[in-house]
């Protein structure tokens, strides 16, 4: 297989792994995915996929993000071999696997239900896809032994899993996934079930697990914060159709249209309707921009990169505008401003600054280089 749970598979060929440059990057590519042309429809009138095209890299961590009923769930089960695809190619490695059955894929999931047998023990259920493989109880056992060190799951491999809490149940899934050494893992919304603070510690686990690995792991979520905390690069979905690719920076800050920009959580857009160059006019008005795009569009303006002046300053892109509302957050301020009939959200730092009241009147700065305009 292409990843061996062991120390030397996290090492570089040149500090003791037991192949050669040559062989680890053969293996490596083989966890490379292509989907080309997927289409998907449920009865007559619902669309999952609508021509998926989409290339992930050997060794990334790469999250299908979008609302509920976007597709990136049947996407997944696609890749599975759990859902057949109407038409369309799926491949990975380079080697056709459309007709391959589920069984006979280097592809294991992680599922949000976590998927265990509760009658078993962790040993057992670490332990039970290898014996459906023909594997001899001593290599089941080293297998086992190393995988549950790799996850450092410690005293836990004798209990039995009903005795478990919801995070141990969760990496005891992760465990068995990886205990079949796939060359793909697909992981759908592992972590929502969990706490907050559980589910941030599985995140930074299940992030260096997959580094140390470097192998192919495709995450499904439809939180934009676990995206961007994890992904090397992020696939935005609506309505079956892929509207941005691109790693988790760009995808937030320059969104490519309307959907993707109020998803990944930015409500300041404004329509902009004139304008000359790079002078945009728009119901907060007027504004100069580095971005500009084509005529007409929508003006995008980041909460975070706006700055609060106290009372009235004059100056290119300064908004003269009136604190409204003020959450306060710990290490930021989160500010609903209004200026004119229109409102503005912005987000400040707290460390070393006087921060506004309710009811002040302040200026509302922002840089040209921030100000990002996209379509539809």
């Amino acid at each position: 297989m292409s990843n061996t749970i062991t120390a030397e598979a996290t090492e570089s060929p040149t500090e003791g792994s037991t192949g050669t440059a040559e062989q680890v990057e053969r293996a490596r590519q083989a966890s490379s995915i292509e989907m080309r042309g997927l289409h998907k429809r449920f009865g007559r009138d619902t669309v999952a996929l609508d021509g998926v095209d989409l290339t992930i890299e050997p060794g990334e961590f790469f999250t299908l993000l979008g609302p509920s009923g976007c597709g990136k769930t049947t996407l997944l089960r696609i890749l599975a071999g759990l859902e057949e695809a109407d038409d369309g190619r799926l491949a990975i490695g380079g080697k056709d696997i459309t007709e391959v059955p589920p069984h006979k894929r280097s592809v294991n999931t992680v599922f949000q239900s976590y998927a265990l047998f509760p009658h078993l023990s962790v040993r057992e259920n670490l332990a039970f896809g290898l014996k459906m493989r023909g594997m001899s109880p001593q290599q089941r056992d080293a297998r086992v032994a190393k995988i549950a060190d790799f996850i450092k799951l410690g005293d836990l491999v004798e209990r039995p899993v009903d005795q478990l809490s919801g995070g141990q149940r969760q990496r005891i899934a992760l465990a068995r996934a990886l205990v079949n050494e796939p060359d793909v893992l697909l992981l759908d919304e592992p972590l929502s079930a969990l706490d907050a603070g559980l589910r941030s510690q599985l995140q930074v686990e299940l992030l260096r697990v997959q580094k140390r690995l470097g192998m192919t792991f495709v995450f499904v979520t439809h939180d934009q914060q676990e995206a961007m905390v994890m992904s090397d690069r992020i696939a935005v979905l609506n309505g079956g159709v892929i509207q941005q690719v691109g790693p988790p920076r760009e995808v937030y800050e320059r969104p490519v249209n309307a959907f993707v920009a109020r998803f990944m959580g930015h409500d300041n857009l404004y329509p902009v309707t004139a304008r000359q160059d790079a002078r945009l006019t728009t119901p907060l008005g007027e504004l100069t921009t580095e971005n500009a795009g084509g005529e007409g569009g929508l003006l995008l303006i980041r909460p975070e990169t706006l700055d609060l002046l106290p009372g009235e300053v004059a100056g290119d892109n300064h908004l003269p505008a009136t604190v409204s509302e003020r959450l306060y957050r710990g290490s930021h301020a989160e500010y609903r401003l209004e200026i004119g009939s229109s409102t503005l959200q912005a987000t400040l730092n707290n460390r070393g600054r006087h921060l506004p009241e309710v009811g002040d009147r302040v200026t509302v700065s922002v840089a040209p280089e921030d100000l990002v305009t996209l379509g539809e």
